[in-house]
């Protein structure tokens, strides 16, 4: 016997070896090929409510009447989701940090909090596409000459004093000495010296650009992000029909115009 387990040791660390490739296959593969059961979207659909999990303590976004029920664009946003789910929509006020945990245990179905993105957490929660993007921009006066980062050579940039568009300002200038930062203390008196022509441009983040405009002063971000904050809406891992469900009502949203009339309904003055 051990003549013939020698004789055919090869065989046998071959036969090893392949039953342990197969094994780390199904394990690479096993989700796909044998998905989890949506435990969410079926309880969702049983009860005939979709739990979510919302901060109201940032306006346009999220905040209470006078009444203390949570309004604004994503008290809105979930509400006309549900609608396309065919369910009524619940939401669950608490803190900002406690949202994410929240859906881990199941305390709700979603998040959607202008919460943004986050790649740290993608092996915890499910994210959908983006609904709102809240990075920090370049931001010129309509019809201004300045097109891209590539103009702000020997330009005059206000900046809110220490914000993320005041790194991404400094970071330009260590490219080209000639651009000339002028910080402020708050971003309103930033975007008041791009309106004067103290400034020439302005980098801000998404949410103030889009208060400024819906007061009806007419900037205009030009190029890309310098760096995407994608607003999201945050699901069980698991919840992989929820999450097709979500995505084909932003579809039909978008389509509709329904996300840009929120936009204009909540970053207007007045509202």
């Amino acid at each position: 016997m051990r003549r013939i387990l020698h004789a055919n040791r090869p065989l046998l660390i071959a036969i090893g070896l392949g039953i342990l490739l197969l094994l780390l296959i199904l394990a690479m593969t096993g989700e796909r090929l044998f998905p989890a059961p949506d435990r969410t979207w079926r309880t969702i659909q049983e009860r005939g409510v979709w739990r979510v999990g919302m901060d109201p303590s940032f306006p346009p976004f999220e905040m209470l009447d006078e009444a203390g029920r949570p309004i604004g664009y994503d008290v809105d946003l979930a509400q006309a989701i549900a609608k396309r789910l065919g369910v009524r929509v619940e939401i669950v006020a608490m803190g900002f940090d406690g949202l994410v945990d929240a859906v881990q245990v199941g305390r709700v179905d979603s998040v959607i909090s202008a919460l943004p993105f986050d790649p740290r957490l993608t092996q915890d929660v499910r994210y959908t596409s983006s609904y709102f993007e809240a990075g920090t921009r370049l931001v010129v006066m309509e019809g201004s000459v300045i097109g891209a980062v590539e103009d702000l050579g020997g330009r005059r940039v206000a900046v809110e004093w220490g914000s993320a568009g005041d790194a991404e300002v400094r970071r330009l200038q260590r490219e080209d000495p000639s651009i000339e930062r002028m910080p402020y203390p708050t971003p309103d008196e930033a975007i008041a010296a791009l309106l004067s022509g103290e400034s020439e441009a302005l980098v801000v983040d998404g949410v103030t650009l889009r208060l400024a405009q819906g007061r009806g002063d007419r900037i205009v971000a030009v190029g890309p992000p310098f760096e995407g904050s994608p607003y999201v809406v945050v699901l069980p891992l698991h919840a992989r029909l929820l999450h097709e469900a979500i995505e084909d009502a932003f579809t039909a949203l978008r389509e509709e115009g329904v996300l840009e009339g929120l936009e204009q309904r909540w970053f207007s003055a007045g509202d």
